[in-house]
């Protein structure tokens, strides 16, 4: 059967790690591959939707790179959520020129959990805006996201790396997965050991998918950097860049595009 999409592509969540999906995709333009169709949840989501509304890598990185976490988030009284997510707010109402999923350069799908029903929901019509906020709010954290009388939060509750609605509709699918544990010693008030427990329970589903995907990327380097903390976003970009142009070395894209 005739694939829908040539090349595809799989943004997981991960806060702040979202950064490296910048570097992934600019080296991925780099190589000259450009992808047809965007699969993304949480920060993979807003790195997503931005690249699909016509934005290149370098201007999404502008965009987003603030060098300081109030610029997304801030403080609020601990009643639905910890934290107030305005700052991605703002950046979304300021950048994002398509208003709806209709809109975009490219076919974009945007995962977020059903917080009433308890299912996955894989948004691709319709307004954007509120959708790409809701896929982004961890819970706990920030408070749900209200849409059409249903409570969404972060589509990496239940579906970290989204690669379902894309599956079998393309040729080719390369998967950006920035949510690698390792050993955490501080875990020291309420909010480190909510990002500890969200990163650990996004991260299991992983292993079963990865066989999936023809290309697939995800930095170890990575678990040395919060999913809170955007000061580092240039050097997770570079790790980013760095780990797709090494795995761009094993994979003759190309070749394996001829033989599909």
């Amino acid at each position: 059967m005739e694939k829908q999409f040539k090349i595809g592509l799989v943004l997981s969540g991960g806060g702040a790690r979202g950064f490296a999906h910048i570097g992934v995709m600019q080296a991925l333009n780099d190589a000259g591959i450009y992808p047809d169709v965007i699969s993304g949840t949480s920060a993979g989501a807003i790195v997503g939707v931005l690249y699909a509304d016509g934005y290149t890598p370098a201007k999404i990185m502008k965009i987003l790179n603030s060098n300081s976490r109030l610029h997304y988030i801030r403080p609020t009284v601990p009643r639905e959520g910890l934290l107030q997510i305005s700052g991605i707010v703002r950046i979304l109402r300021d950048n994002l020129k398509a208003k709806t999923f209709e809109e975009l350069k490219i076919p974009m799908y945007v995962t977020a959990t059903d917080l009433n029903n308890g299912k996955i929901v894989y948004f691709s019509a319709g307004e954007l805006h509120n959708i790409i906020i809701a896929s982004a709010s961890i819970p706990v954290l920030f408070k749900p996201v209200e849409i059409k009388k249903i409570q969404y939060v972060d589509g990496g509750v239940l579906d970290n790396l989204p690669i379902k609605p894309i599956e079998n509709r393309c040729r080719f699918i390369i998967g950006s997965f920035v949510n690698p544990t390792g050993y955490e010693k501080n875990l020291t008030n309420l909010i480190s050991i909510a990002e500890r427990t969200f990163l650990l329970s996004v991260s299991k589903e992983v292993i079963e998918k990865v066989k999936k995907f023809d290309l697939f990327i995800a930095p170890m380097e990575l678990r040395n950097h919060k999913i809170l903390d955007p000061e580092k976003a240039v050097e997770m970009y570079q790790i980013g860049y760095d780990a797709t142009t090494e795995k761009l070395k094993e994979v003759d894209i190309a070749g394996l595009l001829n033989q599909k």
